[in-house]
């Protein structure tokens, strides 16, 4: 391997053979003629050759520095290039991209945005997991996340904001005719509720406002149901209440197929993060997934 100080030597010698002579290395590289005659000396040295004969006016290659010359210029050109192609790669999304979104929101909101990234950059490969647990960057190789939530403390992740999400008590219309509808989160005992199973148990609501009690509240379901969509149907069936994320119903909500209710008891809204390992500089295909997120918002947002 190339030591920085023989590079740094081989630069030199380049330099001087392509202006002809140590002074003009020496504008063209930065430094002192003496700085680039010592630097091309202790090449040589390192060597065992002599690569240039030296006059007070001129230099001149030796056999030997001849075909190290045309060796040093083709290196320097591929290292150029290696250099160049990196730079490219940080200005254009490019190489394998893989992605852990929630189930849901991927598929909703996630998925068509990148798919439309994948298209419009050929050079892009996208690998992309729908999983809401946690995942381990270091050991299953993600270059990012999306996450709901609180996020933890961490020295060796970094996040982003890329919008929120609420969540709303609502029922069709024909529903709330035939049982009204509740005022407060108590009155919801009289009612029927659509739960969703998560790990074998019913999730609990999530108010603000709850006198001496929780913002999570326990709720009787008679319909318990492992997928948030079937959930969605069956409130727009006529079957209950539901409690859903705003933007998975913000069309039915926006077209009066489902009303919400307890608007004043909403529960503060949970934000959601880009999150990836902390380096120094970001990739291109990163900080162009993060850029489309924050700039596409969610059915019902604003965007950031």
């Amino acid at each position: 391997m190339v030591s920085v100080e023989g590079l740094t030597g081989i630069q030199a010698f380049v330099a001087a053979v392509q202006t002809g002579s140590f002074s003009g290395a020496a504008r063209q590289l930065g430094q002192t003629p003496s700085g680039i005659g010592k630097a091309v000396s202790r090449l040589e040295q390192r060597l065992d050759a002599r690569l240039l004969y030296r006059t007070t006016r001129s230099l001149s290659l030796t056999d030997e520095g001849l075909g190290f010359y045309e060796s040093c210029v083709l290196a320097l050109e591929e290292l150029q290039r290696a250099q160049s192609s990196l730079s490219e790669r940080r200005r254009v999304p490019s190489g394998r991209l893989r992605v852990a979104v929630p189930v849901l929101l991927g598929r909703h909101w996630i998925a068509p945005l990148l798919l439309q990234l994948a298209a419009e950059y050929p050079a892009l490969e996208l690998e992309m997991v729908f999983s809401s647990r946690a995942v381990d960057f270091a050991e299953e190789g993600y270059d990012l996340a999306v996450r709901v939530g609180t996020l933890e403390d961490s020295t060796t992740l970094a996040a982003r904001n890329i919008g929120s999400q609420s969540l709303v008590v609502c029922a069709s219309p024909s529903y709330l005719h035939l049982h009204g509808k509740p005022q407060e989160p108590a009155d919801l005992v009289n009612h029927a509720c659509i739960g969703t199973l998560r790990n074998g148990r019913v999730e609990g609501w999530h108010f603000s406002g709850l006198p001496g009690k929780a913002t999570m509240m326990d709720v009787e379901a008679r319909l318990r149901l492992g997928d948030m969509e079937a959930v969605a149907a069956a409130a727009l069936n006529g079957h209950g209440l539901a409690q859903l994320p705003g933007w998975l119903v913000a069309q039915q909500i926006q077209q009066g197929a489902l009303v919400p209710v307890l608007q004043a008891w909403r529960a503060p809204s949970l934000q959601i993060h880009a999150v990836w390992p902390a380096s120094p500089a970001m990739t291109a295909r990163v900080r162009i997934v993060i850029d489309l997120l924050r700039e596409s918002p969610l059915p019902g947002r604003e965007p950031i």
